[in-house]
């Protein structure tokens, strides 16, 4: 404390009496708190992750700009567009800034909390009596002072409520980072989604022209004779079909594209331009070999984690903010006024004069123990919700870990899932093939080439998927391992151009600048963050 005290006398020339007030807030800060200090709650950690040394190792997870290993020019353009124009996560941004501007409010209650003017101008008219003699006839009065009053945290409970709202922003900056996680996912997704319909239009293009040969030939050999009219209309209905998929697709296309436009801050029918500015090999390519660390380093990247644990702690502090009315409140009033009357041979306009003045001071004591019943509930109310934050916390811990692991063994299964689908398309091109010659040369009917033409498409959009389930296999697992939110360092929550929008409609003061936006690194930081006020 001899230290923060010399800290503060450093930082400038102070009157007198602001040293002093600096000082008793000192001596204040380091009184008791009431009310439980947050202890870390047990939490159930895997040592390792079940993986595939081939697909997924326990090397550390260094790729935080994870979907730079896609090798897709176009996925990055787009997400970096996405962090720079996302309304979401503007708007996250802007919660940061709330939370901080409530933090620095609470702040201020460890000061003055009240502060008035006051002043009055009265009129009396004295009647008839004994006092006609003394007194004039009309009496004028006046009084103009201020007044303030203080009181004094020795409890902590503003102090812990102030450390209850840098819980909170704290947590709404992890908030944010975690919207990041989500924002960047959400674009990977959505751009592999518009790659696999584009792949599934191309294919189903490609096994109409192959089913038009197949009616072309059915047409021939009907019209020669050596086949009924069965094959041709077979032969119609199976082209007709694979047509009908084509409106869905191109759809479904639209559709994915409109929601890649929402993500990136785009009106829809914007995105050609950015889909087609550079030549692309179609579904992004996920890397053969995929590190995730361990369990351990997982927990301590992912900022929603970090969210339910900031929440937690805000809650604890809480407690103790409501317990500190169970016992006695100490306050300082004092009031400076100038008073004046009309009475003998003074006068209202000498209200002003020196000898004039009055000075009331003192100590006041506020105890409501008769509400103990009362408080003590609501000590208790904040309490049970503590609790369920504390669960809320254990919970997430878990889910992450169950996240993780889910996504490992899909992306392993997906990558094993398109090697057999590539062997089958392989085989069901070449059934294809054959049944085209054998049924030209008339050694069979049409219906070896129609089952052969259904199970064709059927493998080749059956291998579409699974060469678009391993990427976004993987972009869940990097989603669910917390990477991705690091892309914002360097840069504020809020754009320049919002931040500039604000402070010309509001005094911000110095809350949009950007280190306000960031936890403290140095017991200096913290302490003006949490106990100095920031106008």
């Amino acid at each position: 404390m001899i230290k923060l005290w010399f800290w503060v006398m450093a930082q400038g020339p102070l009157v007198v009496h602001v040293k002093n007030l600096v000082f008793l807030l000192c001596l204040l800060l380091s009184a008791c708190m009431v009310g439980p200090d947050y202890k870390e709650p047990a939490k159930p950690e895997a040592r390792h992750w079940k993986t595939n040394p081939t697909s997924v190792n326990e090397r550390p997870f260094k790729n935080p700009e994870w979907w730079t290993s896609f090798h897709d020019p176009t996925l990055t353009q787009l997400i970096q567009k996405g962090y720079s124009s996302n309304l979401s996560l503007q708007s996250a941004g802007v919660k940061v800034l709330q939370a901080r501007a409530q933090l620095a409010q609470s702040v201020g209650q460890l000061y003055p909390q009240q502060q008035a003017i006051v002043g009055n101008y009265t009129y009396y008219r004295v009647g008839g009596g004994s006092l006609q003699n003394l007194l004039p006839t009309n009496i004028d009065t006046a009084m103009l002072g201020f007044s303030a009053n203080w009181e004094l945290d020795f409890w902590g409970k503003y102090r812990r409520a102030i450390l209850s709202n840098d819980g909170m922003f704290l947590a709404s900056v992890a908030a944010y980072d975690n919207a990041l996680i989500t924002l960047t996912s959400d674009i990977a997704n959505t751009y592999i989604k518009i790659r696999m319909v584009e792949a599934q239009i191309k294919v189903t293009k490609a096994n109409i022209e192959v089913q038009k040969i197949g009616l072309y030939l059915a047409n021939v050999r009907y019209q020669a004779g050596q086949t009924s009219l069965i094959d041709v209309e077979q032969a119609k209905t199976e082209l007709t079909e694979t047509e009908s998929k084509l409106p869905t697709l191109v759809g479904q296309l639209q559709v994915q594209k409109d929601v890649l436009s929402v993500l990136l801050g785009e009106v829809p029918n914007q995105l050609d331009g950015y889909l087609n500015a550079r030549p692309h090999r179609g579904i992004p390519l996920a890397p053969v070999s995929v590190a995730v660390g361990i369990p351990k380093e997982t927990l301590a990247r992912r900022p929603d984690i970090a969210t339910a644990r900031l929440q937690a702690i805000a809650q604890s502090e809480m407690i103790g903010s409501t317990k500190a009315n169970l016992f006695p409140s100490l306050s300082l009033a004092g009031t400076f006024a100038f008073s004046s009357n009309n009475i003998g041979s003074s006068s209202t306009s000498d209200l002003f004069q020196w000898s004039n003045r009055t000075i009331t001071a003192g100590p006041g004591l506020n105890w409501p123990f008769l509400n103990y019943g009362q408080i003590t509930n609501a000590v208790r109310v904040q309490d049970a919700v503590f609790q369920q934050a504390l669960l809320n916390y254990v919970n997430v811990v878990l889910k992450a870990q169950q996240e993780v692991q889910d996504n490992i063994t899909l992306f392993i299964e997906a990558n094993v899932a398109k090697q057999y689908l590539v062997k089958s398309n392989q085989a069901a091109i070449k059934t294809l093939k054959l049944a085209l010659v054998r049924y030209r040369e008339g050694e069979i009917d049409f219906t070896p080439v129609l089952y052969a033409e259904q199970q064709q498409l059927r493998v080749q959009s059956s291998l579409i998927n699974a060469e678009g389930d391993i990427p976004q296999a993987l972009v869940a697992l990097y989603r669910s391992l917390g990477g991705g939110w690091e892309i914002r360092r360097g840069h504020d929550v809020v754009p320049e151009e919002m931040k500039q929008a604000m402070a010309k409609r509001t005094n911000w003061g110095v809350l949009l600048q950007p280190q306000e936006h960031q936890m403290p690194t140095t017991s200096q930081q913290w302490f003006r963050q949490l106990y100095l006020p920031r106008w």
